[in-house]
């Protein structure tokens, strides 16, 4: 969703052919690739991790490959494993910029999921140095918030990813939790129901319409309506 690196590594390796039957660096990435396409996240991380061992340690695209094997463990639901996949990408020098503050949002993602807030935002906060005008940065720094019972952070974090993505129907939706759990359940709705319009046959957009719902409306499917201010 947000890190780029297996994009990356997409475009430097063969998609149509069937990957080669040896063990070397670039045919575990067509695999991982491969299963990355197929929705096999735990297939294509191990494979990612695999390819990172068969490279040298000093070879920039290592770091990469390890960074993308936390990416696909996050999808598989193992936070665990994520997490040292990433700070094995992290600790070397070969991650720059956004590749680096990629990464770090990442390993704040598998640390919230651990449950480990204190990790998560420390890492959050090491990334906003690259990454600041993602808009999912500042998404998953407004959900950590709710974690950590900060609203005046939640707030101000979902303010900033409105205005980098005042469209995005997960955005919004969680627009919709911050405004709720502060006691606005008028603007709740409305965001809600601009989520429910956005994006009507998915899964963030149907669960807004069920939360606009539990509020007492019924949302109108409709893609030009301008945020709640």
């Amino acid at each position: 969703m947000i890190l780029a690196l297996a994009a990356m590594l997409a475009a430097a390796a063969p998609s149509a052919a069937p990957c080669p039957d040896v063990v070397t660096s670039s045919a575990l990435v067509c695999r991982a690739l491969q299963a990355q396409s197929a929705g096999n996240a735990e297939a294509a991380a191990q494979s990612f991790e695999e390819a990172a061992k068969a490279s040298p340690n000093d070879d920039p695209a290592t770091a990469r490959l390890w960074a993308a094997a936390g990416n696909m463990w996050i999808t598989a639901k193992q936070p665990g494993k994520a997490a040292l996949a990433l700070d094995k990408a992290l600790a070397t020098p070969h991650l720059q910029a956004e590749q680096r503050g990629e990464a770090l949002l990442d390993r704040a993602r598998a640390a919230e999921a651990q449950n480990d807030l204190k990790t998560a935002r420390a890492k959050l906060n090491e990334a906003s140095t690259t990454i600041s005008e993602d808009p999912f940065y500042w998404y998953f720094s407004s959900a950590l918030a709710i974690r950590e019972g900060d609203k005046a952070t939640a707030q101000s974090a979902i303010n900033k990813a409105l205005t980098l993505a005042p469209s995005d129907a997960t955005i919004l939706f969680e627009a919709g939790h911050v405004a709720f759990l502060t006691g606005d359940e008028d603007k709740a709705r409305s965001y809600w129901m601009r989520a429910a319009g956005n994006d009507p046959n998915g899964p963030v957009g149907k669960a807004a319409a069920k939360a606009a719902e539990m509020l007492g409306v019924t949302p109108i499917v409709k893609s030009d309506a301008e945020p709640p201010k």
